[in-house]
């Protein structure tokens, strides 16, 4: 079973914990536009993520230009849905900031795509790094900087249609005390 009675009892006394679990992947977004509020509030959240050393060696660039949302959406796999969303979060470290850049940004990135749940927003991670071409993509579809580089563009819009969780949890997965 994938959440039990007792889970669901902290799960409603526990938002954090609720957001946690209801995160999904939105691929399909209503034309709702997203408030320019909600979308600092998405990025004040990736920046409270942890980062090695507090370096925070990232940047965060917010596209809400349909034609470049479109443009990127056919360069890209897998990003289909960026012609859909109402705006574009990318995600980008600084590689001299930090070598563990990648890792810091995938925090603020994680951070952002719990805060969309949170407020009924729906986001999807659709990844750059580690894939140069894709970097690069989006690294000149924004007039990205060297040495800046894109880990993730995270469409974000109002969900449209049904949006289910998957379960994730595989007991097999979890080790106590020992392997």
């Amino acid at each position: 079973m994938f959440i039990t009675m007792q889970n669901r009892l902290i799960m409603a006394q526990n938002p954090t914990l609720e957001t946690v679990f209801n995160r999904k992947s939105v691929r399909n977004y209503t034309d709702q536009p997203v408030s320019n509020e909600d979308l600092v509030l998405l990025v004040k959240a990736g920046m409270a993520a942890p980062s090695g050393m507090n370096r925070q060696p990232w940047e965060f660039l917010v596209v809400q230009d349909k034609v470049k949302m479109v443009k990127l959406s056919a360069e890209l796999p897998y990003a289909l849905m960026m012609k859909e969303a109402q705006a574009l979060i990318v995600v980008i470290g600084n590689p001299e900031a930090s070598a563990y850049w990648f890792l810091d940004c995938s925090a603020a990135a994680q951070n952002i795509l719990l805060a969309a749940e949170s407020i009924g927003l729906g986001a999807v991670w659709t990844a750059g790094y580690p894939y140069e071409e894709r970097m690069d993509i989006i690294a000149t579809a924004f007039s990205i900087p060297k040495p800046f580089r894109p880990l993730c563009v995270i469409p974000v819009g109002y969900p449209k249609g049904e949006q289910i969780v998957k379960n994730k949890w595989k007991e097999e997965k979890l080790h106590m005390n020992k392997w």
